[in-house]
């Protein structure tokens, strides 16, 4: 909004338009001036002034006719005011508003501002009822004699601010009225009616409370709690003589006296108001002289608002806004939701976690460095039982900085929500291998034991295999080098094409092994595992028209790729379904916010937690079994710094890396944390492989799960887990154990991708996987 339409006490004396007819520098104007006025005072006379009784003659009786047609009630309602982004600890994350306005009740001012204000603007405050006919009279006089002066009282600037701030509120900028611009003689009566009726109704310190908290002093600072913070760095109640002084001045044309580009015209405003108040006995005589003498000094906090300038987790502070943006309870349309977050002085508790959102921040931030070359890292943390969020980072930074990773996106969420409303989410990435403890937990679900023995030699998956699948959906993709254009299932490492448990299978993330167990299930129970674990992807389906059709998507778990994570899929998604394994198989829909408050302190819908029995316990408690053996023994045994249930404390994970290295994940948990920590490309379309890179100094032939996610993955959750409990996991039945020993060795993995890795394109599936997902896998992932 212009300053123009700000609404200022009186930014009506700024601008004057001159008619050459009732122009006051002329004879003729300062006569029809006089008449005009005393034309209002009639008025006044007539209809307020004089009983009815009393009054005679057609002319008075007009006046009272028409001063009675005006509307005598004025609607106070709270001004626009920030609305606050609160921690889980009630610490701020960010401000966000229209007109930065904090309110304050008028003990929490110093005394100084609001005898300056009255001294300067309306000395008879506390003598009239809202109108001054002694001051109209006065400025009547001046203006006559060419020396045009204001006579609307206090009351009158806070009828005249209310009246426009609720103009604006309401989207109707274009009727805000302004002295000197476009505020007509009906206008002036009305609101005098108006601050007549205001009186009536309320308090002087009411009023004056009212006034001081509404005014405008610069587009940064609407109301005087702001105006002291930003031109001062102060709070209201602390402002000094000289400080007080010079607000009470502003107020008369913020930018003719604005103390930071008019310092000059400030000290000589604010001096006039030190006379004003020295000779109303409201200072003595030592008080003003010491505060003339002082210069013109300001310490500026500059206005912030928007997640941009949060003081933590910008994109976390964004997806909450979202989430309110999204909401039908805080208004028919996204404007009118905008409209109430950013002008409403609502109060957002949130569920982040200050101290768990510092160390996830670091440790994104020094995962890739300086990163010339923009690769992404985050960290993105939920409870087990509840689904509160409690960190969410990345290694960007909002706005462009020297040097720094500049994104807006939210690498941690969907692109929209369920309804189709946009979540500015980048809707995540390739899960890769951290999809299959989705299979092995349907293993279990079908009551097998996880050390049976598969055959992991199997490479090829032909389109006549027999495959079982009780859902409508029909089996995709395929793998069969000896048709034209596709090829045979890979792992990372020929030494495991061989017989192995399915337990030993997960523990090192065998491609091979995930098909063959597979192969034994009905794909449609694996579908309704994933289902109820919540993943879905994370960018909108679309129709050949490019319609979206879906903006939640299903991974189809009959695509074959989706096996072993071809489908792209937020780290929100994927912590909140690991979750589920840590809380006995309970989902929990991820929640960040946990109440919301209006100005006046009642309740405004919240999330509250959302959560279903997704998960059989004893498969859930099978699946923490078998990941506490991935790090243990497995492929996330690799990690460095270590973190396993031996050395640490209980805590189960499972690594992942896509065909093209250029996703990598370890997403775990322990009975109190949910983690999903990823490292990759986050540009356009994610195809930039992670093969021959350097990062942070270090040169990679390639990067999977355990080189960078994993650090980041332990580093966090040895600094932050046992702040939410590490109880030791259940123990899974003993028919869904088996007999046989998971093995404790494996031979070292190769850092390098198989010599002829598997082509991004194969039978024409529109996921370019050849339904084959991750084939880079170990060996390692």
């Amino acid at each position: 909004m212009t300053e123009s339409l700000a609404l200022a006490g009186k930014v009506e004396n700024m601008v004057t338009r001159k008619n050459p007819i009732f122009d006051t520098a002329t004879t003729l104007g300062k006569i029809l001036g006089f008449l005009g006025v005393s034309a209002i005072c009639g008025v006044l006379v007539a209809g307020l002034l004089v009983p009815a009784a009393a009054v005679s003659g057609s002319a008075a009786s007009g006046s009272i006719q028409f001063f009675d047609t005006l509307p005598a009630e004025l609607q106070v309602d709270p001004p626009s005011q920030n609305t606050t982004i609160l921690a889980k600890d009630g610490s701020p994350i960010a401000s966000i508003y229209a007109e930065n306005r904090t309110k304050v009740p008028l003990d929490q001012m110093s005394p100084f501002i609001k005898d300056a204000v009255i001294a300067i603007e309306d000395s008879r405050f506390y003598d009239h009822g809202g109108i001054d006919t002694t001051g109209i009279m006065r400025a009547l006089v001046s203006t006559v004699r060419g020396n045009k002066q204001g006579a609307s009282t206090i009351t009158q600037q806070y009828v005249n601010n209310v009246i426009n701030e609720s103009l604006v509120a309401s989207g109707k900028d274009e009727d805000v009225k302004l002295n000197g611009l476009n505020k007509g003689v009906g206008d002036k009566l009305r609101e005098m009616k108006l601050a007549i009726a205001l009186e009536k109704k309320f308090s002087k310190e009411q009023i004056l409370e009212g006034y001081l908290n509404i005014v405008f002093f610069n587009r940064d600072a609407y109301g005087i709690e702001a105006a002291s913070k930003f031109f001062f760095s102060t709070s209201a109640k602390d402002l000094t003589l000289p400080q007080a002084a010079l607000l009470a001045g502003l107020v008369n044309s913020p930018s003719a006296f604005d103390p930071i580009t008019n310092p000059d015209n400030s000290k000589k405003r604010r001096d006039l108001v030190l006379t004003a108040m020295v000779n109303q006995h409201k200072i003595t005589q030592a008080q003003y002289d010491e505060a003339v003498a002082t210069p013109v000094t300001t310490k500026v906090t500059p206005a912030r608002q928007g997640c941009a300038y949060a003081t933590m987790a910008p994109y976390f502070c964004d997806y909450v806004l979202h989430l309110l943006f999204n909401n039908p309870a805080y208004g028919d349309t996204q404007e009118d939701r905008i409209k109430r977050i950013q002008r409403g002085g609502l109060t957002i508790r949130t569920t982040l976690d200050p101290t768990a959102q510092t160390v996830a921040q670091q440790q994104v931030d020094g995962t890739a460095g300086a990163n010339p070359d923009k690769w992404g890292a985050s960290i993105v943390s939920v409870q087990p039982g509840s689904g509160q969020i409690v960190s969410m980072a990345q290694n960007t930074v909002w706005l462009p900085q020297e040097g720094k990773f500049d994104q807006t996106q939210n690498f941690n969420v969907d692109v929209m929500d369920a309804n189709g409303n946009d979540l500015n989410g980048i809707g995540g990435f390739q899960p890769g291998s951290t999809m299959k403890p989705f299979t092995f937990a349907e293993w279990l679900n079908e009551g097998k034991s996880m050390n049976t023995t598969i055959n992991a030699s199997r490479r090829t998956y032909q389109q006549n295999f027999p495959w079982r699948n009780s859902c409508d959906t029909p089996v995709s993709g395929f793998y069969d080098a000896s048709v034209p254009g596709s090829f045979d299932l890979q792992n990372s490492d020929e030494g495991y094409y061989k017989n192995m448990t399915v337990l030993y299978g997960l523990m090192n993330s065998i491609n091979t092994a995930t098909f063959a167990s597979a192969s034994q299930l009905d794909l449609c129970g694996i579908q309704k595992i994933v289902d109820a674990t919540g993943i879905h992807g994370g960018l909108p389906a679309r129709d050949d028209s490019g319609k979206i059709t879906d903006p939640n998507p299903k991974v189809p778990m009959t695509t074959l790729g989706n096996l072993i994570g071809s489908t792209q899929t937020a780290p929100l998604t994927m912590a909140s379904a690991f979750a589920t394994f840590a809380a006995d198989g309970k989902y929990c829909e991820p929640i960040a916010i946990t109440s919301v408050k209006d100005q006046a302190g009642a309740d405004l819908p919240a999330q509250s937690p959302n959560c279903k029995d997704a998960v059989k316990p004893e498969v859930a408690r099978g699946v923490a079994y078998a990941m506490q053996e991935v790090l243990n023994a497995g492929s996330g045994s690799l990690i460095r710094p270590a973190l396993n249930t031996k050395s640490n404390f209980p805590v189960a994970a499972k690594t992942g890396t896509n065909d093209s290295n250029g996703s990598t994940w370890v997403v775990g948990y322990t009975t109190g944390l949910a983690t999903a920590s990823w490292f990759g490309d986050p540009l356009g379309n994610q195809l930039r492989p992670g093969r021959n890179i350097t990062v942070n100094g270090k040169f990679y032939q390639s990067i999977d799960g355990y080189m960078i996610a994993g650090p980041q993955f332990t580093n966090y959750m040895l600094s932050v887990a046992p702040a939410y409990g590490t109880n030791p996991f259940q123990q899974p039945p003993s028919n869904l154990l088996g007999t046989a020993p998971a093995p404790t060795q494996r031979s070292t993995p190769s850092n390098t991708p198989p010599s002829n890795p598997a082509p991004q394109t194969g039978n024409g599936e529109k996921n370019g996987n050849n339904g084959n997902g991750n084939n880079t896998g170990p060996g390692k992932d």
